[in-house]
């Protein structure tokens, strides 16, 4: 690492004044270490502000962890691909220059020190405004300083696989120059993974826009800038450029993107609206399941906003607005609340918790199952500010064909029992 840092200083004078020289061998070394923060965990609120799923380590972590076949089942975060991420496809890196730093352009700066980030990836983080010096975005020709905050947000390497190109009908309801925006089926997984190879989003993808430069790249998380569970219907964007996945990824870190669930759940709530607050982290006793950790001990912070729409007696329909967006975050902070999303097999909602014992109850729900055979959530609405007009676009998504039938069931039992 000194090494490589003597010789991208000795360029960098080189430039400036090319009779300068580094010191000698057996002379005094450069003051050239800085203070890695990132080796250690940063604070939640920064986590929160920089990435919301940046692990904060020096060493940069990859998409996931544990098993292929594990966490094939918990792949398609809630929201964020980025670090959502947990399990994400963009990560973050902070530091603090050391007093004792020369001055150096920061793209070299940042290349010697990040793992697996070459310049032009750093260069490309900087023109998309996500490399700050303290709290400001700056160019790659930034000149650092002594005590200058760095943090960077940029994409994870490519991971490159044979993507089929599969002519998958799909629900567009917009699509420009820069972006597309998909009412994904339920049922539908957003980008191949272990034991889905095809099928996939990015599959369908792959064939839409075929004669895009960005989807011919074999990646596999090509213009994703989020993602919904395999089982979630709903809305999601699909950027087109590489300006375009910049821009809306760093709305996505901001928390500006507007994202608003309908979500079936067990129960009746005491309020009209809350909050519901806890870290959010693989459970200890099952891998396949996220957990929520209110002493903060594990998992990273998590923040959903909830408002009742309409209350069935025995089952409440919800609105949940995300301020994060971790892995399966509605399902698991409604599981910890004590309202189970209806039907969640894995959070165990495909069971009856609510209601009366009697057998005609019993027929009902399972008639209430079979209509609606997975969970009862739908990404509604999504809000931004476009990457060419800068206005604020807002999109939204109906109820699918299953949810309504759902809750015309839940409404015909409700006015039986007033």
């Amino acid at each position: 690492m000194i090494a490589r840092e003597r010789e991208l200083l000795s360029a960098e004078r080189a430039e400036e004044n090319p009779a300068a020289e580094l010191p000698a061998e057996g002379q005094a070394e450069l003051p050239m270490e800085s203070k890695v923060e990132g080796q250690t965990e940063l604070p939640a609120e920064e986590q929160a502000r920089l990435h919301p799923e940046g692990r904060g380590k020096l060493a940069l972590e990859g998409l996931t962890e544990g098993s292929e076949e594990e966490l094939s089942e918990i792949q398609e975060d809630d929201e964020l691909l980025y670090g959502e991420v947990e399990s994400g496809m963009f990560e973050h890196f902070a530091l603090t220059v050391d007093r004792g730093q020369g001055m150096m352009r920061i793209d070299r700066f940042l290349a010697c020190r990040m793992e697996n980030a070459s310049r032009s990836r750093i260069q490309a983080a900087a023109d998309g405004g996500n490399i700050l010096v303290n709290g400001t975005a700056v160019k790659s020709s930034y000149k650092i300083k002594p005590l200058d905050r760095v943090t960077v947000v940029m994409p994870y390497p490519r991971r490159e696989m044979e993507i089929v190109p599969e002519d998958i009908p799909l629900s567009v309801i917009h699509e420009d120059s820069d972006l597309l925006i998909v009412d994904k089926a339920a049922g539908m997984v957003v980008h191949p993974g272990y034991g889905n190879y095809s099928g996939t989003l990015v599959n369908a993808l792959a064939w839409r826009l075929r004669d895009v430069p960005l989807f011919g790249e074999g990646d596999i998380r090509t213009g994703l800038v989020h993602r919904i569970d395999k089982n979630t219907s709903g809305l999601l964007v699909v950027a087109k450029t590489e300006a375009a996945h910049r821009f809306l990824a760093r709305q996505f870190f901001d928390h500006t993107i507007e994202r608003r669930y309908n979500a079936l759940v067990w129960g009746n709530f005491t309020e009209d609206e809350g909050t519901i607050e806890g870290n959010i982290g693989r459970s200890r006793r099952d891998r396949l399941k996220m957990a929520v950790f209110p002493d903060g001990s594990e998992g990273k912070s998590a923040v959903t906003h909830y408002r009742v729409l309409r209350r069935y007696g025995y089952v409440t329909l919800v609105e949940c607005r995300l301020e994060t967006g971790r892995t399966h975050q509605i399902r698991v902070h409604m599981e910890y609340t004590g309202h189970p999303l209806f039907n969640d097999e894995r959070y165990g909602g495909d069971r009856i918790l609510k209601g009366t014992t009697f057998s005609k109850y019993r027929q009902f729900i399972d008639n209430c199952f079979a209509l609606m055979p997975r969970h009862a959530l739908h990404a509604r609405t999504l809000g931004f500010v476009h990457p060419s007009t800068n206005l604020n676009v807002h999109f939204e998504s109906p109820l699918p064909a299953d949810f309504q039938s759902l809750l015309d069931k839940w409404e015909s039992y409700a006015q039986e029992l007033v």
